[in-house]
């Protein structure tokens, strides 16, 4: 059985909320067992124990981490993640906020590609309004992005896609 670990911050309980949602998900299609990590409560190098990773990152304010990313953010340059798949799933308000939408996203991203990580789990930038993004990469996001502000009702049919898609990336389907 694959082992998973996916770690996130939350505030306001949107991205926990979603984190649960990934997990059922991967549960619902026999992809294995994910673990969920507040980065508030556990050190980064826990995510040593597993091949591959799932990280949550909301975006607050304008373009910045979450306080508890922003906390545990050097820890990144502690590990080696050399060989590990990692996907990115970002929280942003892309009315309230388009010319930063998901930028905590590319934050994480960049770190966890500089420690020698491999990035799964793109999203295309379809069926979004706002005017920049420095999660967006090659006209697609880095990771999956939600905006539980104003797209709530789309976040279920969101994440079945993506793990769907995760499940090939990350070598378990």
């Amino acid at each position: 059985m694959n082992k998973i670990g996916l770690f996130y911050s939350s505030t306001d309980g949107n991205t926990i909320r979603v984190a649960v949602i990934i997990q059922q998900a991967f549960e619902q299609m026999g992809f294995g067992v994910v673990e969920l990590f507040d980065v508030a409560e556990f050190y980064l190098e826990t995510m040593l124990e597993f091949d591959r990773l799932i990280l949550g990152v909301p975006t607050w304010n304008t373009g910045q981490l979450q306080k508890d990313w922003e906390a545990v953010f050097e820890e990144f340059d502690q590990l080696d993640l050399t060989g590990k798949r990692v996907a990115l799933f970002g929280l942003g308000d892309q009315a309230g906020y388009p010319l930063t939408f998901a930028d905590a996203l590319f934050f994480v991203g960049d770190k966890a590609r500089e420690r020698g990580a491999t990035l799964v789990g793109s999203w295309p930038t379809t069926g979004y309004t706002f005017r920049q993004s420095w999660a967006v990469e090659d006209e697609t996001f880095i990771g999956l992005v939600l905006d539980e502000h104003n797209q709530p009702e789309l976040t279920q049919e969101r994440v079945t896609e993506w793990v769907g898609q995760l499940g090939v990336e990350l070598g378990i389907k």
